[in-house]
């Protein structure tokens, strides 16, 4: 057997409960409740990222929810809850725990004020709570990698490498994603970066975004034995502009030309044994028919 058939690829979306998805008729009308959805996904595809743990922790209830309405063979990616990758949350998304933590000048803000966890105690008490959450999903064998999406502010430098060792610290039993959101990473950089976190075993995010100065072009590359792509879409004006719904940022349907091309290159990864494949563009049902047909490329010989 060689390489590239030991090599197993996994395509789903980003959310399976986008409202522009719900709209455009991807669900039939039975499926009309939350543990029908789920289902209905997951029969057409073997993976999904989930996104609303970005915006508050997640519970033991869904985790375990989840596991039970989905295939065996199927797995969550779950994107981190945002104090974990540094980036501000309205103070009413913490659990009052988290909130008797932190600073006195946090702690004082209006429930819908943006705030950063400042303290130490309540940064750990937000992993610790993040990943007692998520065990359902660990026991089933449904856990794929957690995605710790930085922001752009977070840039190359020591101090934002010793916070990667924190956080690889602090969820040691699971397998950590990596996102960079600034081009610092990168570029003459590149082999530096790959190399800090294939030493740590952390997994590399290949990103496809749209072209511009500010964002980063990540290499194609492994760093550990699973491979994550994350494709946003290419929308240059929609992607820096003003807008309503989250998901018009990512208003892009890639052509059949594209997707062939992407998937070339995933299939030109080396070092790991399986590979995610996960579509951001989730406006109506593009990340959808562009994850059906990226899974029937993947599926066909080379």
């Amino acid at each position: 057997m060689s390489g590239r058939e030991r090599i197993r690829y996994r395509v789903g979306t980003a959310s399976w409960t986008d409202p522009t998805l719900l709209e455009s008729g991807f669900y039939p009308p039975s499926a009309n409740t939350a543990a029908a959805r789920l289902q209905y996904y997951a029969a057409h595809f073997d993976t999904v990222e989930v996104d609303s743990t970005f915006y508050a922790l997640p519970s033991e209830r869904n985790s375990y929810l989840w596991a039970q309405r989905t295939p065996e063979d199927f797995l969550f990616h779950i994107k981190a809850f945002a104090a974990l990758t540094q980036h501000p949350v309205e103070l009413r998304q913490l659990p009052l725990a988290v909130r008797e933590r932190l600073g006195s000048e946090a702690k004082s803000a209006e429930p819908d004020q943006r705030v950063k966890v400042d303290s130490s105690e309540a940064l750990e008490l937000c992993f610790s709570m993040f990943a007692a959450a998520l065990s359902p999903l660990e026991r089933a064998g449904k856990l794929g990698c957690l995605l710790f999406q930085f922001p752009p502010w977070f840039t190359a430098r020591e101090e934002n490498e010793r916070y990667l060792d924190y956080c690889r610290a602090q969820l040691p039993a699971y397998r950590l994603a990596i996102e960079f959101r600034h081009r610092s990473w990168f570029g003459e950089r590149a082999e530096h970066t790959l190399a800090f976190l294939h030493e740590r075993g952390l997994v590399h995010v290949i990103l496809d975004l749209p072209a511009a100065p500010s964002l980063p072009a990540t290499p194609f590359a492994s760093t550990a034995n699973m491979a994550y792509v994350r494709l946003h879409g290419r929308n240059r004006e929609a992607w820096f502009g003003r807008h309503e719904r989250a998901s018009e940022r990512f208003r892009y349907l890639y052509s059949d030309d594209e997707l062939a091309e992407l998937a070339r290159k995933i299939r030109r990864l080396r070092g790991a044994t399986e590979v995610q494949v996960i579509f951001n563009n989730c406006y109506s049902d593009y990340g959808v028919r562009n994850a059906l047909t990226m899974a029937k490329l993947l599926r066909e010989k080379p």
